[in-house]
């Protein structure tokens, strides 16, 4: 365990991240789903306001970044419209059963509502890593790597490793993980166009 205090270091690479994103957005140069921004957004400042009431401590700071640094993408997008993606079926979809989820979540208690708001942040960071798969040069890579270094540096000042203090954090470390390898490395472009090859023999 290291000290509390670290998820300030965390909340300020986490702050980078999302202004460099911003910055892209605000170019052109990175078309923000906005199914994913604005959810990520609500679901932050809901989680934080939350903790705030139970006294959840240092580890709320991430949270707390988790809805301000969406909320900016959001801003900037808005600056910018032309750098919107253009929504799709599935965004519409991932973002209805997100809704969904955080609907119901309040009607839970203890494990299964945390489960259930896990789901719900899931399923809306899904058109993004869809959007990253099919298209990585609309991303930014940047603000994921940051926003997974905030998740794992808050796993490690956990006192203890329970499901109600590490589950959210974890999840947002593999999430964030996974969509800024997935664009960094063009990974589902190439995979595509490995395909064309093949089947152009």
């Amino acid at each position: 365990m290291i000290p509390a205090q670290f998820v300030l270091v965390a909340a300020a690479i986490s702050l980078v991240g999302c202004l460099s994103y911003a910055r892209d957005t605000l170019r052109g140069e990175t078309n923000p789903n906005l199914v994913t921004w604005s959810l990520f957004a609500l679901e932050g400042l809901l989680s934080f306001a939350i903790e705030r009431q139970q006294h959840i401590g240092w580890a709320s700071i991430m949270t707390l970044m988790l809805g301000v640094c969406p909320l900016i993408v959001c801003a900037a997008s808005f600056k910018n419209p032309q750098a919107v993606w253009k929504l799709g079926r599935f965004d519409l979809l991932c973002g209805g059963i997100s809704l969904l989820g955080l609907v119901t979540w309040p009607l839970m208690s203890g494990t299964v509502a945390l489960v259930a708001f896990v789901a719900a942040d899931t399923m809306a960071a899904l058109p993004t890593l869809r959007k990253s798969w099919i298209e990585p040069m609309t991303e930014s890579p940047g603000a994921f790597f940051a926003g997974a270094v905030n998740g794992f540096i808050t796993l490690l000042t956990l006192k203890s490793f329970t499901t109600a203090g590490a589950l959210f954090p974890l999840a947002i470390t593999i999430m964030d993980f996974v969509i800024a390898m997935v664009a960094y490395t063009h990974v589902g472009l190439q995979w595509r166009q490995g395909e064309t090859a093949r089947r152009a023999e």
